[in-house]
């Protein structure tokens, strides 16, 4: 590969990748040794809940070329998910009848299509300079995919941990092209969170401790989405109709009036989950389930998760013989878990009927 002229290349790479859909391109070594003492002092304050593959692949996040030998550059792309009326998600989470889903969840699953552009692009490489060393990745393995995007100059990290970018806001998701082509790297961005504190105020379970540090055991979309046990008392009622992630933090960020509206259009939204009365979707069964949230992100809930995080919204909801009646329905589910959650959202709507 001796003639290949690498600044070229790399032109030529963020060039190919805007035409497969890309945002924006960046590219980085795999030195995450400030990153990996960030993620040590995360772990060992225990803010990462349940999710023990933080930890039990400690060495392979902080070391991409431990994760794919022979890594000496990581090629991270973004890929907008914004719809054009993103901001009329306020109007979701403040009617307590209809469930909200995280905006990104409401069309295909991103991994398959991320994964799917960055192998076409790897083949647009190998198109110009023959085969080489790579492997794609898109949140699907221990992979710091915020830390190397910054790195990569795509963005800064934001107050709420999210990367954000001037260009972009934060409504995109990430993906990566590990690989031994000694390609010249890009350059971090200034922080231009100022003295901004939207999200952190804006956030309903305060699970954004401190600027830059976030509990994911407080956080909706953790609780919602990886935990699965019982959700604590004191943040129920803090969640809303919230049923599937978050997107408070985002929603409030003044970066996100310059958020590009997808080209995708298999991020639009499918079976009308942008706003659905949460009676209808706690009446599903679970083959329902499966078959509505095909190819969807929202599988990784789970069916028994996916009627506890509901069973709580009905709970929170504006009392109605209606709301009681979906809740009685499920009153002798298979599940503890389920059952614990709906007796506690008929305490809590004999509480407002007791009060009108």
């Amino acid at each position: 590969m001796a003639h290949i002229s690498y600044p070229q290349l790399a032109l030529d790479i963020k060039r190919w990748a805007r035409e497969l859909g890309f945002a924006e391109t960046g590219i980085t070594d795999t030195d995450l040794s400030q990153d990996a003492e960030g993620l040590k002092q995360y772990l060992a304050a225990g803010h990462h809940g349940t999710m023990r593959w933080l930890q039990d692949r400690f060495d392979l996040k902080t070391h991409p070329e431990a994760l794919h030998p022979g890594t000496i550059r990581v090629i991270s792309v973004r890929m907008n998910y914004a719809q054009a009326d993103i901001k009329g998600a306020w109007d979701i989470v403040r009617n307590s009848e209809l469930g909200y889903i995280s905006r990104y969840a409401l069309g295909r699953d991103y991994h398959k299509l991320v994964r799917k552009q960055l192998q076409k692009l790897a083949d647009r490489i190998t198109q110009e300079i023959g085969p080489f060393n790579y492997r794609a990745f898109c949140d699907s393995a221990p992979v710091m995919e915020k830390s190397l995007a910054q790195k990569a100059g795509l963005g800064w990290r934001g107050k709420h941990t999210l990367t954000l970018s001037r260009s972009g806001g934060s409504y995109f998701f990430l993906g990566e092209l590990f690989t031994d082509l000694p390609l010249p790297i890009d350059h971090p961005v200034e922080n231009y969170c100022g003295t901004c504190t939207r999200c952190i105020d804006a956030c309903p379970t305060g699970a954004i401790i401190a600027p830059y540090q976030l509990d994911a055991k407080r956080c909706i979309s953790y609780l919602t989405i990886e935990y699965k046990g019982s959700i604590d008392p004191e943040l129920r009622p803090l969640m809303g109709n919230r049923i599937f992630g978050c997107d408070d933090c985002q929603l409030a960020c003044p970066w996100n009036k310059f958020a590009q509206v997808t080209m995708e259009n298999d991020f639009l939204p499918r079976h009308h989950l942008d706003g659905t009365k949460l009676v209808e979707l706690f009446a599903w069964d679970e083959d329902t389930y499966l078959k509505k949230t095909e190819g969807m992100s929202i599988r990784r809930a789970g069916y028994e998760s996916w009627l506890r995080n509901i069973a709580i919204a009905l709970g929170n909801a504006k009392h109605s013989d209606e709301v009681v009646a979906a809740l009685q329905t499920r009153t002798e589910h298979p599940s503890p878990i389920v059952r614990e959650h709906v007796a506690w959202a008929l305490a809590e709507q004999a509480k407002k009927a007791a009060a009108t």
